[in-house]
This record gives structure tokens, sequence and C-alpha cells, in this order.
């Protein structure tokens, strides 16, 4: 091993290091703290913790390890990132998401100079969830009146960093706007109504790496997002939706002797602790014929609502251009099911 490359893994090393600790930290709690981690809906700005893609989700979006999603890794492992292998990497995706409410996203990343200065990339997500009827409370016979209607909005704009260190290393941070607009409340006064603006914004961080064990395709990863402080509307402070994963991947087909330019069985499975939400499990399998057709399945256990997720895709690589195009069904219990749609290019 070279001296250049020794000095790439003690850096690696340390990140890992550095990232565990700062997760750890977060995570750790004391017995007066388990009661307040399994109550629900402690944290806001929860969409920040939706899922975007298509093949992430019909993966049941066991994601942390996936080096082959280009610039939509930034919303899953910005470490992911650091493994493109084109110069250019761009995804679009939209969610029909229950009750009509749909979620867009766009990412985009740069791998200048054959990745020697590693991959640079930027991410956006709107959540549009349409215009909605206001009321007041009134003295009349109904209790309430109309009022105007409006729309609340939220999005989030990250800037994000990853760098392959060696053959099986990599590590990617993130920097994320984070702004949501809930609406502009009527509030009825003795001295007549006025109006109060519910808007706050914060500036979140995320933070992952990727290691390729040498066992085959097996590789594992980590990935700790939206890192902030506290946010407050009103009355009381909430917390972003903090997660934490740990996941694997590999080819189970590496035990036989097929060609893998013609088949491969990918199993990838997720550990995640949500700050609000129990511990959660999440399996996903994707099965890929002559490295063209994709078809995936995958699983999240515990859920309240959320079943069975399905999904294909189509996808081609040449040499100097690659193209996906991914769809994904998720069944939601007494909820409406949910379609994921995305388009990928490289080049």
């Amino acid at each position: 091993m070279t001296k250049r490359m020794k000095s790439r893994t003690c850096l690696g090393v340390l990140l890992s290091l550095l990232i565990l600790g700062i997760a750890g930290s977060a995570f750790s709690q004391s017995p007066a703290d388990e009661v307040v981690t399994e109550k629900r809906g402690q944290t806001g700005m929860k969409f920040l913790a939706f899922s975007v893609d298509a093949r992430a989700a019909a993966l049941g979006n066991a994601a942390t390890v996936d080096m082959s999603s280009g610039a939509v890794g930034l919303f899953y492992n910005p470490a992911t990132v650091g493994w493109q292998d084109k110069t250019f990497s761009v995804a679009a995706g939209i969610t029909q998401w229950i009750a009509d409410i749909n979620y867009n996203a766009f990412a985009a990343s740069y791998r200048p100079s054959n990745g020697e200065y590693g991959v640079f990339g930027v991410s956006f997500m709107n959540v549009d969830a349409g215009e909605i009827q206001g009321t007041a409370i009134d003295a009349s016979a109904q209790g309430y009146r109309l009022t105007d209607s409006y729309t609340p909005t939220a999005w989030v704009l990250g800037i994000g960093y990853s760098r392959q260190l060696s053959d099986r290393f990599s590590f990617g941070a993130q920097a994320k706007y984070v702004s949501e607009n809930l609406a502009t409340a009527l509030i009825s006064t003795t001295n007549g109504d006025q109006y109060k603006k519910y808007e706050e914004s914060v500036i979140a961080a995320d933070f992952g790496i990727i290691y390729r064990t040498g066992f085959k395709s097996l590789t594992l990863g980590m990935a700790a997002r939206n890192f902030a402080g506290e946010v407050k509307y009103e009355e009381e402070n909430f917390e972003l939706p903090l997660t934490f994963r740990i996941g694997l991947s590999m080819d189970l087909l590496d035990f036989t002797t097929r060609d893998p330019n013609r088949h491969s069985l990918v199993l990838r499975v997720d550990t995640e602790r949500p700050r609000d939400f129990s511990e959660q499990l999440k399996i996903g399998a994707e099965y890929v014929l002559m490295n063209l057709v994709s078809l995936r399945a995958g699983y999240v256990t515990p859920t309240d609502e959320e079943g069975i997720s399905l999904g294909g895709g189509l996808h081609k690589d040449f040499d100097t251009f690659g193209f996906m195009l991914d769809y994904s069904y998720t069944s939601f219990g007494v909820f409406d099911n949910v379609n994921r749609f995305t388009a990928k290019f490289s080049f």
C-alpha cells in the first residue's frame, strides 16, 4: 500500500469514528428519555424524512448503500454520490402522496477531473399540498365562518459534497436550508381580526460513509440526516426528524457461477433509528436482467399503515450516457396507495 493510500485510509477511519461519535451522542438516552422516544409526532418539518426516489421506495427505502443512485443519493446518504462514474448526474421525480399532496424532487451532481476533487451536488424538494379552505370561529349557529383559502408550502435546498478516498471507502456531507410556511392565520380578537404568518426556516446537515468490505460485493454504509437546532412556531420548541441508519448491500448471486452481465439479485437491508418512531427494519430486493430491466420489492417493519412496496425500472448505461426510468407502488392501508416516478440521466 502506498503512503498516499495509507493516509487516505487513516483519514477515512477518522471520519468514520467522528461521524459515529456524533450520531451516538445524538441518540444516546438516559432512562428518563425512554418515555419521550416512544411518543409519536414529536418532530416538525416531517417532510424532511420523506422518500422521493421511486427506486428507493420500491426497495422499502433501504437506500443507505446504493452506489448506483447518482445525484439522488443526496436524499439518502451523501456518501453514495462519491461513486458516480460520469461527469454529470441529474434526477427528477414526483410522488403522488396521500390526500392529494404531491412531492417534487430534483438533484444534480458534478464530478470534475474524473473525481480527483470529489463530487459536488445540489438537491431540492418541495411539497405541494394544494389549496385549503380557511375557517374562523364565529358566533353564528354554525360556529364558524369561511375565510380566505391558503396554500401551505415547504421546501428544502441542499448543497452536498462526496469523495471516494479509495476503491473501498467514501464519505459525504450535505448542508440544507429548510423552509416551511404553514399559513397566514386569522385570529379574531375584541379589537377585530388580526393576521399572523406561521413561517420558519432552519439550517440542517446530513453525513454519511460507505465501506466496501472486499468480501464479494458486500458493502456497508451509515447515514445520519437532519442534524439541526430546534424550531419554534408559537409556545413549544420542536426538533427536526433526525434519523440514523446503518445498511448493507450484496448481490446474492455472487455465490453462484452466473454471468453478472446477465443476472443480479441484490439484497439491501437498513436499520433506522428515527427520533419520533420505533426502530425500523427496511428490507429490499432487486432483480436485474441483462442490465436493462429491474424488478423490485421492499418492506418496512414496524409501521402504522405502510405495507409492501413494489416497483420496476428500465435502465441502460452507454459509454458516455446513461438513463434510468423508475416506478414504485406502496400500499398504505386505510389511506390512498402511493405512486412514485423518477427519471435519472448521467453523461
